[in-house]
């Protein structure tokens, strides 16, 4: 069946790459929100709106009043037509005692045909995923908040009546996942112009598709990022965002530390803002890079034709890397008016194969 296939790429798509444990619900990997993905998934240091109950809960002892955001994106469509991401959050605060905070992570790939090995069409089903999450986050100083929530997961990948249907398959049931997960996160401002933030997402028991009981770990990840204000006035400000995430299934099974950072997810993000009551305008730059997963970074060409992914670090290091060919960008900008924000984002150049991504984000401040 081509959607087995079709999962298998997904992961590597979105960073893993381990010989021996691939992580499942790979889905709560993917970059909710356009703020935060036109700056290469660079947010874990910021996580100043209703996307912190994602990045990093600690943000959610800063936040004052009641923040909404709305995304929606025809996710890699040159890697499957059909396939769509959605993400609702929403945060509420308590003066003095920080805020909660929820959110909807939904993806599916479409309607999906079941074609049997002489070519009979079967049947057609929806895969999809879903994960509900909560989290709760307070200042523990006036400059130090953490946090932690808890989620959800379901994944239904295969409905039963295929299986009746293709019993050369030797699989009597299977196909959907649950299980659970939780998530801390801590956010450190010491200064107005600096901030630390450090997160560990999706801890948790396995998730398991199939009725003989083997299953997969969640995709656990640590999140480590600083973002610095060199302009932080009334009417301009600039952000420079640098982060590091790792993805920690299979960490340092028959590899080194050197070998374990360069697999790590490195990102540099960019934020500028102009501001002057009540519009203010954004514009967003960052470089991704997963040498792993084979996207963004530096791509050079060989002789032969043949390209490598490099990193920043390799620029640095080696020689007669090869031709540049492109760069691993993510960008965008918003708009903001009053309290009500729109963003946009653009992250297909981190991939090697021809699409278009595109996220778009509503956000409120009631």
């Amino acid at each position: 069946m081509r959607k087995k296939a079709f999962w298998l790429g997904l992961a590597v798509l979105v960073g893993i790459a381990y010989p021996s444990q691939n992580p499942g619900a790979v889905f709560l990997m993917i970059w909710p929100a356009a703020r935060p993905t036109a700056m290469g998934g660079a947010f874990t240091s910021i996580a100043d709106d209703a996307s912190a109950v994602y990045y990093n809960q600690g943000g959610l002892g800063f936040l004052q009043g009641t923040h909404a955001t709305l995304m929606h994106a025809n996710w890699l469509p040159g890697l499957y037509p059909g396939m769509y991401y959605e993400y609702a959050g929403v945060t509420h605060s308590f003066p003095g005692r920080g805020s909660i905070g929820g959110n909807v992570v939904y993806l599916t790939t479409g309607e999906t045909d079941v074609i049997n090995e002489h070519g009979e069409f079967l049947g057609r089903y929806t895969t999809f995923d879903v994960a509900v999450a909560g989290g709760y986050g307070f200042p523990v100083l006036r400059n130090l908040g953490v946090g932690f929530g808890a989620k959800f997961i379901y994944s239904f990948l295969v409905p039963d009546w295929v299986w009746r249907v293709m019993p050369e398959l030797g699989i009597e049931a299977g196909g959907t996942g649950v299980t659970w997960a939780v998530d801390v996160g801590a956010l450190y401002r010491p200064w107005q112009f600096l901030n630390v933030g450090l997160s560990v997402a999706n801890l948790g028991p396995n998730i398991s598709y199939t009725s003989s009981g083997e299953s997969d770990p969640l995709p656990r990840m640590l999140r480590v990022g600083v973002a610095y204000y060199p302009v932080y006035g009334e009417h301009f400000r600039v952000g420079v965002i640098p982060e590091i995430n790792k993805i920690l299934v299979g960490m340092f099974d028959n590899t080194t530390f050197q070998e374990e950072m360069r697999d790590a997810w490195k990102s540099i993000g960019v934020e500028g803002t102009f501001r002057y009551e009540p519009l203010a305008l954004s514009a967003r730059l960052g470089y991704f890079e997963d040498l792993t997963g084979a996207r963004g970074g530096i791509i050079v060409e060989r002789e032969g034709s043949s390209q490598e992914h490099v990193g920043l670090w390799d620029v640095l290091t080696r020689k007669n890397l090869g031709r540049f060919k492109s760069l691993g960008l993510c960008f965008g900008g918003g708009i903001e008016y009053a309290r009500f924000e729109f963003d946009i984002s653009v992250d297909q150049m981190i991939y090697d194969f021809p699409t278009n991504n595109y996220k778009f984000s509503f956000s409120y401040q009631f």
